[in-house]
């Protein structure tokens, strides 16, 4: 009964952190509206937890609010926004900027070696950004994002305005929708096995439907998503460090959601054993957990209090020498909008500071 019980609160979590299924991964946003503070959601209780965050726990996360203000900085280190949120202007098509194209194409399970469809198949949609610029044949740096992140955030039109400013170079976006029911598995299992279906399944398909060639440059290559999404997004880059050097992440999901031989304690293990017990890997990380993100109000021994989680990755990532930035989001809920409405531009030219951009 305890082990049915807790698949079932398993299922309805990894449900509620996906995307709308009445949502075309492909289709644009709805449009971007101004916005203050706007009413944080509650913290979300973690899945399992029936106990409350220690005293210890409280002061630990005390610390956060005091962090510096972020303001779109390149240096590294700890900061902290809000309570106020605006969109970013660079979400906002301009005149005058050419504007790239968005290709789509729909993958079958069936026809999938890593991810055939536990409970049957399945459709996968994949949405590939390819910008005006782009000269044929060339070689493209590329942004690869899990849940299709991006297409709900105006990436394209971020990409069109910050190619044609020259704040980032000419580069493809691959935004790729999750398994549905199966998505906790892809995500939250700490392996190589999603980085693997990628490169395998995805990328060389992206090439063909959208015309384009991706480079194999680590430098010119990041991963991008958000709470499960953002936790698969470093998985890919700490275990294919040759092939993913930059690592953008939104309420990322370093907690024990999947266990493995090799990661008891899921992707709790990157803060407790893998990146303190390790040499630093040649990643750049931009991070962000929010002010009441999920089980803010839950101990951290539970292992699912989503800021500690993330507090802690910042600072065994600082003890390392990453380069890093991790922004706490005051008044500000898990995945929250009008965080990444207003950070993605900047968080985007922090993680590609250093690489090469034609002028």
């Amino acid at each position: 009964m305890k082990l049915a019980l807790g698949l079932f609160m398993m299922a309805q979590f990894a449900l509620a952190q996906g995307p709308s299924p009445a949502a075309r991964p492909c289709d644009p946003p709805p449009a971007v509206r101004p916005n203050a503070a706007g009413a944080a959601a509650a913290p979300r209780r973690a899945p399992g937890a029936t106990v409350p965050a220690t005293p210890e726990d409280i002061a630990e996360m005390a610390k956060l609010p005091t962090l510096p203000s972020w303001q779109g900085q390149t240096s590294d280190g700890d900061y902290s926004i809000g309570p106020d949120y605006a969109p970013a202007p660079e979400q906002t098509k301009r005149g005058g900027v050419p504007e790239g194209k968005v290709v789509e194409f729909v993958m079958d399970s069936a026809e999938s070696k890593f991810y055939p469809g536990v409970n049957g198949p399945f459709q996968r949609h994949v949405c590939v950004y390819v910008p005006a610029q782009y000269v044929p044949g060339t070689a493209a740096p590329v942004i690869v994002s899990a849940d299709a992140y991006g297409m709900r955030y105006g990436l394209p039109t971020i990409l069109d305005n910050m190619i044609a400013d020259h704040r980032l170079p000419v580069m493809v976006a691959v935004m790729i929708a999750n398994g549905g029911a199966e998505r906790s598995m892809e995500y939250d299992t700490v392996s190589v096995k999603y980085a693997d279906f990628v490169e395998a399944e995805v990328l060389p398909r992206a090439e063909k439907e959208a015309k384009v060639k991706l480079t194999k440059d680590p430098d010119g290559r990041m991963t991008f998503g958000g709470s499960s999404g953002g936790a698969v997004s470093l998985t890919m880059a700490w275990f294919k460090p040759e092939l993913y050097h930059r690592v953008l992440t939104y309420s990322g999901t370093y907690t024990d959601l999947q266990h493995g031989p090799d990661a008891p304690h899921g992707a709790w293990e990157y803060l407790e054993h893998f990146i303190p017990d390790h040499p630093a890997k040649p990643l750049r990380v931009w991070m962000e957990v929010a002010e009441n993100d999920i089980g803010a109000n839950s101990p951290s021994s539970g292992r699912r209090n989503w800021v500690i989680a993330n507090q802690r990755m910042a600072a065994v990532m600082k003890a390392k020498g990453y380069h890093y930035q991790f922004v706490y989001a005051k008044n500000a809920g898990h995945v929250d909008v009008k965080v990444i409405n207003q950070t993605l531009p900047q968080a985007l030219e922090f993680l590609w500071k250093g690489y090469p951009i034609q002028k």
